[in-house]
């Protein structure tokens, strides 16, 4: 009776070891087809830095679909109408990339932005939300603030001369004395 009952534990150990090696090991790092399309964004995303008041920053989004069937993009909202989008209008087939470009014109902006784009499309994992970031300084300080002034005064016997430099210009006064 013993030796039946080993003999049975045994050969489902076997049964059970055997199946385990047949199944497929898929690596950790691996991607999953998704049925039906899929948006997946290099980058969700961009920061430009800072820009002066009046700038405008471009930004091109690169996506690729990653599903099993075509991806269309139907409309892309914005938070304002300071940010204009323009996407790629036919259909992405699985596999394949396309892109979203927005444009950021900063005039009227100050501050720190954050401006959101919410891509609508037929993905099945939804809407997909990328954004521009970044810092919008005034015209006019922005240059000030950037290129400290530099001064030199020196005087001679007779004259007084005075040169300033801001940025790339000089401004030069002299003086005479009587």
């Amino acid at each position: 009776m013993k030796k039946a009952l080993v003999l049975a534990l045994s050969l489902s150990l076997a049964g059970f070891a055997a199946q385990a090696q047949t199944a497929a090991v898929q690596p950790a790092n691996a991607q999953q087809k998704v049925a039906g399309p899929q948006i997946q964004f290099e980058e969700m995303k961009y920061d430009f830095g800072s820009v002066k008041q009046g700038d405008v920053v471009e930004h091109v989004f690169k996506f690729k679909n990653t599903g099993t069937a075509p991806l269309v993009i139907a409309n892309i909202g914005t938070t304002c109408g300071c940010t204009v989008p323009e996407w790629t209008k036919e259909p992405i087939m699985p596999g394949k990339s396309g892109t979203v470009m927005a444009k950021f014109n900063s005039t009227g902006k100050m501050g720190m932005q954050n401006k959101v784009l919410t891509v609508e499309s037929n993905s099945t994992s939804g809407n997909a939300m990328v954004a521009l970031v970044g810092e919008v300084k005034d015209a006019a300080t922005a240059t000030t603030e950037a290129i400290p002034a530099k001064t030199d005064v020196s005087t001679e016997a007779s004259d007084a001369k005075q040169k300033t430099k801001v940025g790339d210009s000089k401004i030069k006064a002299k003086r005479k004395s009587s």
